[in-house]
């Protein structure tokens, strides 16, 4: 199921390896959670990193763990869309 969906992965590779990334949390909407490990073992071998998922709830644009531990390098938040200004 998740080859259906156009996920970064290279945008993600290239930033960790800029950032030189060594753990990385992935963020899924629920309906990507079944296929993770699929995920995890493509960004594990291309990065390095060990891939860590949030298992918490997302509920949109807004919705980013904040209150992860220090021990991370590197947040990814798959399937959030922009969220334009509309202050004009």
């Amino acid at each position: 199921m998740i080859e259906k969906y156009d996920i970064e992965v290279q945008k993600i590779v290239d930033e960790a390896k800029k950032i030189e990334a060594k753990t990385i949390v992935i963020q899924l909407p629920d309906g990507l959670k079944n296929d993770a490990t699929k995920l995890q073992t493509q960004l594990e071998e291309l990065t390095g990193a060990t891939i860590v998922f949030w298992a918490g709830s997302n509920f949109g644009a807004c919705d980013i763990p904040t209150n992860l531990p220090k021990e991370y390098d590197m947040l990814v938040a798959i399937g959030h869309a922009f969220a334009y200004n509309i202050k004009d």
